[in-house]
């Protein structure tokens, strides 16, 4: 759809993890890639795409990246294995 926007999380070469978001995650690790991206990723290749989730739209993906940005490393590491979104459910995190 054209008002995607993508939430993606990479892995950095000293292991540590970056969330963002972007219209194509693809060309955003290109960037990143080249030195151009943000800030925290320069110096700390190789960077890996480790996880991708498709929001409908702009405002849908700042506010997951939000929430994804406030769980523990634990956490977005269950996320990354699982390959599939996860929510806050009363009894902490849910499929």
């Amino acid at each position: 759809m054209e008002n995607e926007w993508e939430l993606y999380i990479l892995r950095c070469g000293d292991g540590t993890l970056y969330t963002g978001i972007a219209r194509d995650a693809d060309k955003r690790l290109a960037v990143h890639r080249s030195g151009k991206g943000a800030k925290y990723t320069r110096g700390r290749g190789p960077l890996t795409l480790c996880y991708r989730e498709v929001c409908p739209d702009h405002g849908t993906a700042l506010r997951r990246e939000y929430a994804v940005k406030q769980l523990t490393r634990e956490e977005k590491e269950l996320l990354i294995i699982s390959g599939s979104p996860l929510k806050q459910g009363a009894g902490g995190l849910e499929k």
